[in-house]
C-alpha cells in the first residue's frame, strides 16, 4: 500500500475489488452505527474517532481483515472472537471466511458507549 494515502477511499481502492466490497462493508457499519464519529486515517489504516478518543481501526492484509477495538472491545466479546487469531487489541479475520458483520457492528456499538460514558481507555 503506496504510504500517500490521505483519506479512507483511497485506502480502501489500493485493494482488489473483493477486498474493497469487504471494507465498504465494514466501513458502512461503523458510519451506520457511530454516525458522529470521524473519520480518518491513522497508523496507516481507517480509523475512527468519537469525542476525540479512538473507537475502532481496520486494516486490510493479503489474507485477512484486522479490526482493532483497542483491549476493550475485545476483552468484552472474547468468547465470540476466540474462533480468530488474536493480539492485543486486534483481531484478524480471514478472507476466505465469512467477515462477522454482525459481531463488528455489536463491538462498535460497545467502543462507542464506553467512550460516551467515559469509561474507554
Amino acid at each position: 500500500m503506496p504510504s500517500s494515502i490521505n483519506n479512507v477511499d483511497e485506502y480502501i481502492h489500493s485493494f482488489p475489488s473483493s477486498t474493497q466490497v469487504l471494507l465498504n462493508q465494514i466501513r458502512s457499519i461503523i458510519k451506520q452505527t457511530v454516525p458522529e464519529a470521524i473519520e480518518s486515517i491513522n497508523y496507516g489504516m481507517p480509523a475512527y474517532k468519537l469525542k476525540s478518543k479512538p473507537m475502532v481501526y481496520f486494516g486490510a492484509y493479503p489474507k485477512h481483515i484486522g479490526f482493532y477495538a483497542t483491549p476493550s472491545g475485545h476483552i468484552e466479546f472474547a468468547k465470540e472472537l476466540s474462533k480468530y487469531k488474536q493480539g492485543k487489541g486486534s483481531v484478524q479475520f480471514p478472507l476466505d471466511k465469512p467477515i462477522p458483520f454482525d459481531l463488528i457492528a455489536r463491538i462498535v456499538k460497545f467502543r462507542a458507549e464506553m467512550i460516551l460514558n467515559n469509561t474507554s481507555n
